[in-house]
């Protein structure tokens, strides 16, 4: 196989995660949650005692940041709370912040670790920013209640109490402030596949999106 970059988008709690690491290990490729860059950008802040909505000082979180973050820091549970999350949320909107976290993700998927041969990355703006030549995109979507279902399950496995109400909220909220932010806001690229997953079991939506990657890599 040649070196392939796969560039998976789609709102939170549409199910592009999942699919991503689930592509990755089958098809041998590396990956990298771009998400998780934000996350760690926005636990920083929080750690820090900062509003995330400074944009001064995630600027500079950013910045220091881009010097020292290496990808095993990306697997560190503590930035998957739902409150980092919408932390990641506020610093993504800023150029500056974005600009930092930019050669990161395209020297991963230029030069993915371990000698693999390709990458899948996934986020909000890999297919139309971070990989606009991507060699297949796609786009992971469902109905704002299906993810809100999605995501008060999650919370509610980890003991964190909530109710749909809140969580419906939060998601229409952080929606609304991903596309709607100027730079880099959550799109589906012209060219890319869409796929929603209100209605589909995980399975389906894996046999469907290997059989797009097919059909664009053959």
């Amino acid at each position: 196989m040649k070196h392939i970059v796969i560039a998976i988008d789609g709102p939170a709690a549409s199910g592009k995660g999942t699919l991503a690491r689930k592509l990755a290990a089958q098809l041998g490729l590396a990956y990298l949650d771009t998400g998780a860059l934000y996350r760690s950008v926005g636990k920083a802040m929080l750690d820090a005692g900062g509003d995330p909505a400074d944009e001064a000082a995630a600027i500079a979180a950013a910045k220091m940041l881009e010097k020292t973050l290496k990808a095993e820091d990306l697997q560190n549970p503590a930035i998957r709370t739902d409150v980092v999350g919408q932390a990641a949320s506020n610093v993504a909107k800023f150029p500056a912040v974005r600009d930092a976290m930019f050669a990161f993700q395209k020297n991963f998927a230029a030069k993915p670790p371990e000698g693999a041969k390709g990458v899948v990355l996934d986020g909000r703006d890999i297919g139309t920013v971070i990989c606009p030549d991507a060699d297949v995109k796609l786009f992971i979507t469902a109905s704002t209640e299906e993810r809100s279902k999605r995501r008060l399950k999650e919370l509610l496995g980890k003991g964190i109490q909530t109710d749909y109400d809140t969580v419906f909220a939060d998601m229409k909220e952080r929606d609304a402030r991903d596309a709607g932010r100027d730079t880099a806001p959550l799109k589906a690229a012209p060219d890319a596949f869409v796929l929603d997953t209100s209605n589909l079991a995980e399975a389906e939506v894996m046999e469907r999106a290997l059989a797009i990657i097919a059909g664009q890599t053959k």
